[in-house]
């Protein structure tokens, strides 16, 4: 799936954790993928986003933690 596509089935912007400071949304496909204004993980909506079910990712917190490509590497 390509990058704007993958914005445009987010769900960042609902998810408890994200902070709204005009970043691009989809962390999970990004590189490095973390918000520079997201600090705090309070909840992750991840688990249910349609990005992360077509593309089969299975980690969580991108947005503090790094894309699935990130995260992936780092284990």
């Amino acid at each position: 799936m390509d990058k704007k596509k993958g914005i445009t089935l987010c769900m960042c912007r609902m998810c408890p954790s994200f902070v709204d400071c005009k970043e691009e949304i989809a962390f999970c496909m990004a590189e490095p993928g973390t918000s520079g204004c997201i600090k705090k993980e309070q909840g992750c909506l991840c688990p249910g986003c349609p990005v992360q079910a077509a593309e089969n990712f299975r980690h969580v917190f991108y947005c503090t933690r790094g894309s699935e490509a990130g995260q992936s590497h780092d284990r």
